[in-house]
This record gives C-alpha cells, structure tokens and sequence, in this order.
C-alpha cells in the first residue's frame, strides 16, 4: 500500500509542510479505497462496483 501511494502520489509532488503531507495521504487514501478501478472487480471503482451490487438484488 505505501509504496503504491509513494509511486503514485508521493514522488510526483512537493510538500512544504507536513500538514500539506497528511492531507495528501488523506486524499489518496480516500481515491484509493472508493474511487480508483482496481482489476480484480472488471476495471470498476469499488463504489461503481457496489452500486452494481446493489443494483442487481433490487432488479432480483
């Protein structure tokens, strides 16, 4: 996990402050665990992936 966030994150940006820093890792955390496509669930975000859930037990 920490080396996908220096990877994607950390490396690419400058942080003067470590306020600045925790916000950062707030924000990926938060992409990471809703919003970014993860291939083992078809390229979807775990929240699309949810929705889908959720859309076909109601359809069922």
């Amino acid at each position: 996990l920490w080396s996908t966030f220096k990877h994607e994150y950390y490396y690419r940006h400058i942080f003067v402050h470590a306020a600045e820093l925790v916000a950062a890792v707030d924000y990926w955390m938060n992409f990471y665990n809703t919003r970014r496509r993860h291939s083992t669930i078809a390229m979807l975000s775990p929240t699309d992936y949810e929705q889908s859930l959720t859309a076909t037990s109601m359809a069922a």
